[in-house]
């Protein structure tokens, strides 16, 4: 499976999609910006551990900081718990983390 960003970045949306449910139109816009503001970083993130240029520690520990800012991102939406900005927030992060590890079993 070749990592294609775009792709992963629709697949994101979608797990926000239905991790906020009926409070979808409130936050659509704002994820769809955060998203696309991290979409280079993202990018870059992935592409170092497919490449082997970072170690799955690093990679992980980068994950883990990009939960913590899509849920700061998901918190500044009034209308949705911290519970719900958790969810989506690792929802995103856990589709993001697949794409790319399926990408890096397929580069060994």
């Amino acid at each position: 499976m070749s990592f294609d960003i775009n792709e992963v970045l629709f697949l994101m949306t979608d797990a926000i999609k239905h991790n906020v449910a009926e409070n979808w139109e409130e936050v659509k816009n704002p994820a769809n910006v955060f998203l696309q503001n991290r979409k280079e970083r993202l990018a870059l993130i992935a592409d170092l551990l497919i490449n082997k240029e970072i170690t799955q520690k690093r990679f992980d520990s980068r994950m883990e900081d990009e939960k913590l800012i899509a849920e700061a991102e998901f918190h500044a939406i009034a209308v949705i718990s911290k519970a719900i900005a958790q969810k989506a927030a690792n929802a995103a992060i856990d589709i993001f983390q697949k794409a790319v590890m399926a990408a890096v079993n397929v580069a060994i």
